[in-house]
């Protein structure tokens, strides 16, 4: 009778460590290939002596991405890309080395105890990458910003002309300081070239994204997205980016735990206990939407409003279904928010729970948007 094999990998830039179990065994056979063209080509071609009888693979998700399991596939190999915080973990064992992993990737993944990542395409995961070169750049652009501030604060420079930085304004009277040391001088010109340099970068890659949002298959479900308050072409394709396949979550709360919007719990012997929010899956659309989610403490509007600048034409041309489901959003939304700050909550835990609401408003419309797409297809 043939017997089915179950393969761990241990991933590295330089080598991969493989254990094999097969059938009921507990004894793993165990080599290490390098991580390179020929490396897994010799890999593939010794997992192909025992595909025949069945077999499958899995590493854990990491820095290599998914280059090992695409290469796996190619040659009719089953390789599962493995979320590495939902690996169990024994907490008395303080012994870690590469072929220790590879053995519990291959018991695990026989155990059915392993939570399979879902992989993007090579399309999908470049524009993904797009999107986190933004936030890449925002970040690296507020660190700029904040070592320029400290600098004039050191120096007793402080802008009093108005009541926000970075505007017009105080760009002009950054320009116009100046020191009397000339390695201040020299300090300060470089660090507001930096920002200026950041700040190109930034609009480059804001530009890129839009041009993407222009073309299929994100024109279509990104316009959907833009329906919504408090989201924009930005918002929506790093949504779009990072989920790549909302057909994957059943219902919105599968959408919502792997978001981390879903309350963490610890009950026990009939007593029920619920923390913040567990934080846990992605952190890029999790911090997107509880950004648009401060949208909705403002009153329901769609006009030409300060509040609302945009959304009016952002709508223009889109169908009635959608704009009929974002203008619930925006009513249920924002009575929700107000209920839970009227109870005494703080008002960032009522817009973490508007985020979590949004999250099945949105699942609802990019569902639908698949679907559709897959019928025409």
């Amino acid at each position: 009778m043939k017997e089915f094999s179950y393969v761990g990998l241990d991933v590295h830039k330089e080598w991969i460590q493989v254990a094999m179990l097969t059938g009921a065994s507990s004894q793993t056979e165990e080599w290490q290939v390098r991580n390179d063209t020929a490396g897994l080509r010799r890999l593939t071609k010794k997992l192909a002596t025992h595909a025949g009888d069945g077999l499958v693979c899995c590493y854990e998700a990491g820095p290599c991405g998914y280059g090992v399991q695409r290469e796996l596939r190619k040659a009719g190999i089953d390789c599962k890309v493995i979320a590495p915080s939902l690996i169990p973990v024994k907490s008395g064992d303080r012994i870690k080395t590469d072929r220790r992993d590879a053995r519990k990737l291959a018991r695990f993944l026989r155990a059915g105890e392993l939570t399979e990542v879902y992989p993007p395409t090579t399309e999908q995961e470049v524009v993904r990458d797009l999107c986190r070169a933004r936030e890449d750049a925002k970040e690296d652009l507020l660190r700029c910003r904040h070592r320029l501030s400290k600098m004039l604060l050191l120096h007793g420079l402080r802008y009093d002309a108005g009541k926000h930085a970075w505007t017009l304004a105080h760009r002009q009277w950054l320009r116009s300081l100046s020191f009397e040391n000339a390695n201040a001088q020299k300090v300060f010109d470089d660090r507001l070239l930096a920002i200026e340099h950041v700040e190109q970068r930034l609009q480059a890659l804001c530009e890129r994204i839009e041009e993407v949002a222009t073309k299929e298959p994100y024109a279509e479900v990104v316009g959907y997205l833009r329906c919504f308050r408090g989201i924009d072409t930005t918002t929506a394709m790093t949504i779009v980016a990072e989920l790549h396949g909302i057909l994957r979550f059943e219902t919105p709360r599968q959408l919502m735990a792997y978001l981390g919007l879903v309350p963490s719990e610890h009950s026990s012997a009939g007593t029920r206990r619920q923390g913040s929010i567990t934080k846990t899956g992605n952190s890029h659309v999790r911090r997107v939407l509880v950004e648009a989610a401060w949208h909705y403490r403002h009153r329901p509007n769609v006009g030409p409003g300060l509040k609302t600048r945009g959304l009016q034409s952002r709508r223009r041309g889109q169908p009635g279904w959608v704009i009929s489901i974002a203008d619930k959003a925006q009513q249920r939304l924002h009575r929700r928010y107000w209920r839970i700050v009227e109870r005494g909550k703080n008002p960032n835990i009522a817009t973490v729970a508007v985020a979590r609401e949004l999250v099945g408003y949105l699942w609802d419309v990019m569902r639908r948007s698949e679907i559709a797409s897959m019928t025409k297809a």
